[in-house]
């Protein structure tokens, strides 16, 4: 199984705002948004129910990111290894 470079702290992202250009910061796994106690789950499971079809075939994973100065956020899906 895969895991997020991102979830376990083995990478940093960073990208711009492209409204106010900003450092966007990441939100976290969009997953623990929809479902509070979604953590406490297998990733597979998550993955079945996180709303995005190809997640668990293309080993992704959605992280929210979000700008604090101008309230600007996106979705972005980083390659699991």
């Amino acid at each position: 199984m895969a895991i997020c470079p991102l979830c376990n702290a083995l990478q940093e992202i960073k990208m711009d705002c492209p409204t106010c250009h900003s450092r966007l910061s990441d939100s976290g796994k969009v997953s623990d948004y929809s479902d509070p106690y979604g953590h406490y789950n297998d990733e597979e499971t998550v993955k079945m129910g996180d709303g995005y079809a190809n997640t668990a075939k293309e080993e992704i994973c959605p992280h929210l990111m979000v700008c604090h100065e101008c309230g600007y956020d996106r979705v972005v899906f980083i390659q699991e290894r």
